[in-house]
């Protein structure tokens, strides 16, 4: 089982990492996913009465966690959304933001990657690296070929920032046409883009040394107030040295 074969691997960790059980683990992941996206950015979220960020692929979704071993508290948390998953939800939640139309062949062997955040007195490379080795070895395990996700930028400079990351990464790491995506609420990239080259955050930075692909321009996720760029990665292509750098 995933929480056996992690504890195994760090076993002097200050944290371990666990897939939720039931419901009240997933609620801890909610809670979490409030308190960084809500309070810490400023995210407008459906559930401030109690606190959660909740949305109906939750229900479909893996969440993986992440606990301090002292407290037991959840301070890291990402969800795993299975093809098969997909299937039950109705679409991937990347579909509310991108038409994925070209990637129809993909769907049965794609699985989506979403909701990642750290408490912010946890955000070390200790915590990331155990999220990522849980991801990695859940993906292994379920025969998972390409993962997906949105990656988002803040948009408190109005766009900037997001338009050059987006026109920097596209020279490097753009898709093959054949898994180009398109925003349905497109960022305005040719207007907000001032040619300076930009400080890619760090998880972008991590998914495209990772192997990822930038597959189209960037949407805008007004709720979030943030430039998301849809990236996909195909496992036959991870970068496994920088993978075991992530997870050390």
């Amino acid at each position: 089982m995933l929480q056996t074969a992690l504890r195994q691997e760090s076993p002097a960790s200050r944290y371990v990492i666990t897939l939720a059980r039931h419901q009240d683990e997933v609620r801890e992941a909610q809670q979490l996913r409030y308190r960084v996206f809500a309070e810490e950015m400023g995210a407008r979220l459906g559930d401030a009465r109690n606190a959660l960020d909740e949305d109906l692929f939750d229900a479909f979704c893996e969440h993986l966690l992440v606990r301090e071993r002292a407290t037991g508290e959840v301070v890291g948390t990402y969800r795993i959304l299975s093809p098969e998953a997909a299937r039950r939800a109705g679409s991937y939640y990347s579909e509310q933001e991108f038409d994925l139309t070209r990637l129809h062949f993909l769907r049965p062997v794609m699985a989506e990657l979403g909701r990642s955040c750290v408490h912010r007195e946890h955000r070390s490379g200790a915590v990331i690296g155990l999220l990522w080795l849980g991801l990695t070895q859940y993906l292994r395990q379920h025969g998972h070929r390409y993962v997906i996700g949105c990656a988002s930028i803040g948009m408190a400079d109005g766009g900037h920032v997001a338009a050059s990351v987006y026109r920097h990464l596209a020279q490097v790491h753009a898709g093959p046409v054949e898994w180009r995506v398109t925003p349905r609420n497109p960022l305005p990239v040719d207007a907000l883009d001032n040619g300076a080259r930009p400080l890619v955050p760090p998880l972008i930075k991590g998914y495209v040394r990772l192997g990822a692909y930038v597959c189209g321009e960037p949407a805008w996720d007004p709720d979030f107030n943030t430039a998301d760029l849809f990236l996909l990665l195909p496992m036959r292509e991870l970068n496994a040295a920088y993978a075991r750098r992530l997870t050390r």
